[in-house]
C-alpha cells in the first residue's frame, strides 16, 4: 500500500465509518444473558408456574363451551398480538406527529378480518346466507367488497403522506402489513382448523404447550449447554428433553381425543348457531389395515417374523408427525422471537401475563404450529365431504342446480346405482 493510500484509508472520514461499523457490530451481536442468582431464578419458575395454571384451566373452558368462543379467544389473540406488536414499530417514532396512523392501523386490521373470516363463513357455512337477500348477495360480492375497503384506507394512506416523512411512513407502511400477515392470516388458518375439528386446534396447541413445559423443565434441572445464541436461556438438554417428552406425550393424548365426537366432528350451521355436526369419525380415526411393502416383508423374514400387513389407526401416524412438528420445528418461532426481541431491545413484547411476558411471548410457536397444521390437514388428511359439496350447491343458481340433479342422475344410472 502507497502512502498516499495509507493516508486517504485513514482519513477522518473512513475512521468514523470504522468506528461506526464496530458500533453497529457489537450492537447487533447477542450478548448473553446475565445469569440470575439462584432465589430469583426459583421466583420466576413458581410465577411462571401459577399463571400457567389459570391459562390452562381457561383454554379448557372455552373448548367446552364451543368453537363459537374458541374463533372469539383467537380473535382476541390476534388483536392483542397485534397491538403489542404495533407498539413496538410506533414507539421508534413516537415523537414524530404522523397522520391518520394509528386510525389507519385497525382500519387495516378491520379490514384483514373482514376478509378472511368472510371467506371462512361462505366456504363452511353458505347456507347461513339463504333466505337473507341482503347477506347472500355480501356473500356472492365478499371479495370485491373487501378490495374496495382496502383501497379506502390505500388511499387515505397515499394523501396522508407528508414532506420529510415519507420514508418513516412507507418503513410503518410496510410493517402494519407484515404485522398484519404474520397476525391476522396465520390466526384465521388456525380459526379453519378449528371449523374441521376442535381435536386439530387442540391436539397441536398441547404438543406446543407440553414442548414448551417439558423444555423449561429439562432446561431449569439439567441444562448447560447453550443451544442457539439468540436466546441465551435455550439449552440442548431443554431441547432434547422436550422433544422426547412430547413425543410421549403425544402419543398419550391422542388416544384419549379421537375418542370424544366433541372433538373430532367439524362445526356446522344448524339453523340459530355453530355446533358440533354428529359425524362419522372417519377413515384417520378408525383402525386401518396396510400392506407392508416387499422390501420390509423380505428384511422381517429374515429374524422369523412373517408380516405381512400392518393395523393402526392413521392418526397415530399424523400425530406423530405433529408432535415432532411441535418439538424440533415449532421452537424456531419462539427463537424468531427471541431475536426480534433482541433487534428492538426488548425484555418481553408486554407484561400482560406475570412470567410469561405477553400474548406474542406465549403465541410465537403457535402461531406456526397453526399454520403448519393447516397446511398438512388439507395436504394429507382433508377430504372431500358431503357437506362441502352441498355448501357449493347452495351458491349455485336454480338453474344450475337443476342441471346438476340431472347430470348426477344420468351419471349414478350409468354406474347402476340408480
Amino acid at each position: 500500500m502507497s502512502d498516499e493510500d495509507a493516508m486517504q484509508s485513514d482519513s477522518p472520514q473512513n475512521l468514523r465509518n470504522r468506528k461506526k461499523d464496530r458500533e453497529e457490530d457489537e450492537d447487533s451481536a447477542p450478548t448473553p444473558a446475565p445469569p440470575q442468582p439462584p432465589s430469583n431464578k426459583w421466583k420466576n419458575a413458581w410465577t411462571r408456574f401459577l399463571f400457567s395454571i389459570p391459562m390452562i384451566g381457561g383454554f379448557i373452558l372455552i373448548l367446552w363451551l364451543g368453537p363459537f368462543y374458541v374463533a372469539l379467544l383467537v380473535v382476541s389473540l390476534q388483536v392483542k398480538s397485534f397491538h403489542e406488536l404495533m407498539v413496538i414499530g410506533h414507539s421508534k417514532y413516537s415523537s414524530l406527529e404522523l397522520p391518520w396512523y394509528r386510525v389507519l392501523n385497525w382500519y387495516f386490521l378491520g379490514v384483514a378480518n373482514y376478509f378472511f373470516f368472510g371467506e371462512s363463513l361462505t366456504s363452511y357455512f353458505r347456507n347461513l346466507f339463504i333466505g337473507e337477500d341482503y347477506l347472500n348477495k355480501l356473500a356472492n360480492y365478499h371479495r370485491f367488497i373487501s378490495y374496495w375497503l382496502y383501497l379506502g384506507g390505500f388511499i387515505v394512506f397515499v394523501l396522508s403522506l407528508r414532506k420529510k416523512k415519507y420514508t418513516v411512513q412507507f418503513t410503518l407502511f410496510g410493517w402494519t402489513h407484515i404485522v398484519l400477515l404474520c397476525c391476522v392470516v396465520q390466526s384465521h388458518l388456525i380459526i379453519q382448523n378449528c371449523f374441521e375439528g376442535l381435536y386439530w386446534l387442540l391436539y397441536p396447541a398441547s404438543m406446543v404447550i407440553c414442548n414448551d413445559i417439558m423444555a423449561y423443565f429439562f432446561g431449569f434441572c439439567f441444562g448447560k449447554t447453550p443451544l442457539i445464541k439468540l436466546s441465551p436461556k435455550k439449552t440442548w438438554e431443554g431441547f432434547i428433553g422436550g422433544f422426547f417428552a412430547t413425543m410421549v406425550f403425544g402419543v398419550l393424548v391422542s388416544k384419549t381425543m379421537y375418542q370424544f365426537k366433541h372433538l373430532i366432528c367439524p362445526v356446522e350451521y344448524d339453523g340459530s348457531a355453530l355446533v358440533i355436526s354428529n359425524c362419522d369419525p372417519g377413515y384417520v380415526f378408525n383402525q386401518q389395515t396396510f400392506d407392508l411393502p416387499l422390501g420390509i416383508q423380505g428384511l422381517l423374514s429374515l429374524f422369523g417374523v412373517s408380516w405381512n400387513t400392518v393395523s393402526f389407526r392413521p392418526i397415530h401416524f399424523h400425530g406423530a408427525v405433529m408432535a415432532m412438528f411441535a418439538s424440533l420445528i415449532a421452537p424456531f418461532g419462539g427463537f424468531f422471537a427471541s431475536g426480534f426481541k433482541r433487534a428492538f431491545k426488548l425484555k418481553d413484547f408486554g407484561d400482560l401475563i406475570p412470567g410469561h411476558g405477553g400474548v406474542i411471548d406465549r403465541m410465537d410457536c403457535q402461531f406456526l404450529m397453526g399454520t403448519f397444521v393447516f397446511v398438512y390437514y388439507f395436504s394429507f388428511i382433508k377430504s372431500v365431504s358431503v357437506n362441502s359439496v352441498i355448501q357449493i350447491i347452495h351458491g349455485m343458481s336454480g338453474e344450475s342446480q337443476l342441471e346438476l340433479h340431472k347430470t348426477l342422475g344420468d351419471l349414478l344410472a350409468t354406474r347402476g346405482l340408480l
